[in-house]
């Protein structure tokens, strides 16, 4: 299925011709040096090739640039030669890696010398002529006596790719067009020990693909590209079968070519809907349409206000719009994410066809493999509904008036860590999980909510590390998971406390006692206002778990806090407010609370002291009109 809409984008994107994916027969590839020759094939000059890329705010030069060549094959162990395109170690025949055989670059030259030689006779014409020439009178063994070839020794032993240019000419070799006809030909032609089955992707009969290219561009992965598909070892072929590598899932040369070329370029920088990362999981995404607005749309919904955050990443960039109404109107989403409005799916997706597919691949690396999270596909219109309900499960009555009304990604999986720990990430599974619960729309996984639960037991407010054990993000996701879980299964009961904001009218036991530990807080600071330990630093963990061994201890407290606070008597209303509400003479305070009881009493306890801030605030701005109209008068 991943490997059918992959090959299938493929297809699509062949058709435009602005898209710049590779055709049948051609790769991209990083090349750092032109070797410059004369048509009798003298080395005239080597010359250095470099871009510059922006990462976040800054710009950093590369010591290579991307280009159309030759395709390359999938080296294993043994050596063999790409045409017009390959490593130092290949055409020029030395390296600095240590290899097991001393004489390995001069071999590996001597292949790429063949090779080459045997194509270009073929050709009649002054490019190909000039490369056989040079490959004819240059010697390996003398390469350091080629002034050329001094200059550049050390950046050259580090083995990256050379193509070549004949001198005075402004294009590349292998992009005479004289070459690129013969290429194309003898590529369309099928070789005599091909291997014929029936794609698993197309159906059809065609020669199957031995070995697949390698997936670049994924972070963390090989630097020498992953596999998506491939079988190494006799352990992961089919018992009793006796085929080997790419026949035991037969997939077509060009169904081959097509996924993987695709592939590259979702995760490449020349995709203008680039990739985004989700913990370690790269996130590609694509729709069955020529059109970008699709991608365009999708990536504003999750990226939104993350290039503060990723400022020294690369993954975030300019996006590229196809014309000013697109641009407008991914203005306009980011606006109302901004400012916390409501999302309408018909409006976003205005102009496009709601029923186009639309496909989310989540892929990470496992060495020299791409292991892949989650792969989704629906409906336009249906992946951004479910966007939008993510957003709404998740907004809650804010702390403070600068934090964002709609909730990224990362800031969620950011809450799952220690802020103290030296590997600042979220666990490689969660970051799927939450994925594939987003653009599903179903529950959460248990890992968020538990992962987060710890963390408020564990933490202890720190404004000098900007630690909070309970904030904006963290009472978000408990209110959340637990809406989402309960909506599931038509708890009502449980339903009404999972709120924006304060319910004064609930009864549910839980979310009172959480409740009732804010305004004991908020008496104490009352009393004591610059308390270096507070009952929230020594009781909150153990009264969320088990109430009953500390609120006796925390009322008796207040009574010498409402004594000493100049708002006693309003916070000896509320507590009695509360109190009665938890009906103490009929029911017993819980000697224990289920995982999820603790979770209404962080959000029972989140809403009451939100609620604080926010009467806080109307008060401050009841006091400035008044004084603005005494000005006045």
């Amino acid at each position: 299925m991943i490997l059918q809409a992959l090959t299938k984008y493929y297809d699509i994107l062949a058709k435009d011709a602005e898209s710049g994916i590779s055709l049948p027969g051609y790769c991209t590839t990083t090349v750092s040096f032109v070797l410059s020759i004369s048509e009798s094939g003298e080395l005239k000059d080597i010359v250095p090739l470099s871009s510059f890329e922006k990462k976040g705010k800054k710009t950093v030069e590369n010591p290579y640039i991307t280009l159309f060549v030759p395709a390359q094959i999938k080296r294993t162990n043994r050596i063999s030669a790409n045409f017009l395109c390959d490593s130092v170690a290949y055409v020029l025949g030395f390296t600095d890696k240590n290899m097991k055989d001393p004489n390995y670059s001069i071999k590996c030259h001597k292949e790429f010398c063949d090779h080459n030689i045997h194509l270009l006779e073929n050709i009649p014409c002054k490019a190909a002529n000039a490369v056989i020439n040079f490959l004819q009178t240059y010697d390996p063994i003398h390469a350091k006596e080629y002034p050329q070839i001094d200059r550049y020794w050390t950046d050259l032993c580090a083995g990256r790719n050379i193509v070549f240019r004949l001198e005075g000419n402004s294009e590349y070799v292998h992009e005479d067009t004289q070459i690129r006809d013969y290429w194309e030909k003898i590529n369309e032609e099928e070789k005599d020990d091909v291997y014929r089955g029936q794609c698993l992707v197309t159906g059809k009969t065609s020669p199957i693909a031995i070995l697949h290219n390698s997936i670049m561009g994924l972070p963390g992965s090989n630097p020498t590209g992953a596999t998506l598909v491939g079988f190494n070892a006799d352990a992961y072929e089919s018992y009793g079968r006796h085929k080997q590598q790419g026949k035991n899932s037969p997939v077509s040369e060009r169904a081959a070519f097509a996924y993987t070329t695709v592939l590259n370029f979702l995760l490449s920088k020349k995709n203008p809907n680039r990739k985004f990362t989700v913990g370690d999981t790269s996130v590609v995404y694509w729709a069955e349409s020529p059109k970008r607005d699709y991608a365009n749309i999708f990536s504003s919904l999750f990226q939104i206000n993350w290039a503060d955050e990723q400022s020294e990443s690369d993954e975030i960039d300019e996006v590229s719009f196809q014309d000013k109404k697109a641009e407008q109107r991914l203005s306009e989403i980011g606006e109302k994410i901004t400012r916390g409005d409501n999302l309408d799916s018909n409006s976003l997706i205005a102009g496009l066809d709601p029923e186009t597919r639309f496909y989310i691949l989540g892929l990470a690396p496992n060495s020299a493999r791409a292991s892949i999270r989650f792969f989704h596909q629906d409906p336009f219109e249906k992946i951004v509904k479910k966007i939008i309900l993510h957003y709404e499960d998740l907004q809650i009555v804010k702390e403070f008036a600068d934090q964002p009304n709609w909730i990224p990604l990362y800031r969620l999986l950011g809450e799952t860590y220690s802020k103290k720990s030296s590997e600042k990430k979220s666990s490689p599974l969660l970051s799927g999980a939450v994925m594939s619960s987003i653009l599903n729309g179903t529950p959460y996984p248990a890992a968020l909510y538990y992962a987060i639960i710890n963390r408020i037991r564990a933490d202890v407010d720190d404004k000098s590390k900007n630690i909070q054990k309970i904030n904006y993000f963290r009472a978000a996701i408990v209110k959340a998971y637990l809406l989402r879980k309960y909506r599931s299964q038509k708890n009502l009961i449980i339903q009404e406390v999972l709120c924006m904001s304060l319910n004064q009218q609930t009864d549910y036991p839980a979310y009172l006692l959480g409740r009732l530990f804010a305004v004991l807080e908020k008496t104490q600071k009352d009393a004591i206002p610059n308390l270096n330990t507070t009952i929230k630093d020594r009781y909150f963990t153990t009264a969320c778990a088990s109430p009953a061994s500390v609120f006796p201890i925390l009322l008796r407290l207040s009574q010498h806090h409402i004594s000493k606070s100049d708002y006693g008597y309003w916070s000896e209303q509320l507590i009695q407010e509360i109190m009665s509400k938890l009906k103490i003479e009929e029911n017993a305070i819980p000697h224990h609370l289920s995982l999820d009881d603790q979770g209404i009493f962080i959000l029972g306890y989140y809403h009451q002291r939100a609620d604080f801030f926010e009467k806080k605030s109307d008060d401050s701005k009841q006091i400035e009109k008044i004084d603005n109209g005494d000005k006045n008068e």
